[in-house]
Order: C-alpha cells, then sequence, then structure tokens
C-alpha cells in the first residue's frame, strides 16, 4: 500500500462553457462517485472569473488513484468539449501507468511532488 495521493488538474473554461459543463458534472459525478469508492474526495473550483476550474481529487492509495482513471478518457473526451485542461500537480506517488496516461496528455503539464 503507498501513501495518500492529491491530483489538482487546472482547466481553462471556454468561453459559454460553464454552465453547460456544470450540467455534465451533474450527470457524471454521481456515477463516478458510485464507481469509484477509492476516490476519496472529487471537487471543483470555478475562480471567480468563471474563466477557470480546478479539480482537487484525494486517493488513499496508488490503486484507488488507478481505479479512478479507468474510464478517464471517456470523461476527459467529454469535458474537452466544454474545458481545456493545462496542467496536473501530483501529490504523492501514483503508479508509473497513471503517471505515464497523464503525461501522455497533449499540451498539459504535469508537476509532480512525490512522497
Amino acid at each position: 500500500m503507498s501513501d495518500p495521493i492529491v491530483l489538482i488538474s487546472h482547466s481553462k473554461v471556454q468561453k459559454g462553457k460553464l454552465e453547460p459543463f456544470r450540467v455534465l458534472s451533474r450527470e457524471v459525478f454521481p456515477v463516478m462517485e458510485a464507481e469509484k469508492p477509492g476516490t476519496v474526495l472529487h471537487y471543483g473550483y470555478v475562480n471567480e472569473e468563471e474563466t477557470e476550474i480546478h479539480f482537487v481529487h484525494v486517493f488513499p492509495d496508488a490503486d484507488a488513484m488507478d481505479a479512478h482513471m479507468v474510464g478517464a478518457a471517456d470523461r476527459v473526451g467529454k469535458a474537452n468539449e466544454f474545458i481545456e485542461t493545462y496542467e496536473f500537480e501530483i501529490y504523492g506517488t501514483p503508479s508509473e501507468e497513471t503517471l505515464r496516461m497523464l503525461r501522455q496528455a497533449p499540451g498539459v503539464d504535469v508537476a509532480l511532488s512525490p512522497v
């Protein structure tokens, strides 16, 4: 078992797309919460100008983060209609497979702070 991991994603909201993204989120989040019980926290924060959204994910360990990543490509594909992710901050040590997946995201910087 590994240490806890925090993943923070930073995204720009496409002009006029925040409300449609919120609608999508209200559909996706309950399903994700039911299917990803190892994700301790998944919460989004929108800046005052409503031009950026930042998601905080907390996992008890790398296995839970790996489980969260299953189906991520589909979720990201839907979200990309509304937001453009530009950075992932990772605090902790994810599995090599998950780290490789995050680093392969086009145009997205990955900042890793391992334990």
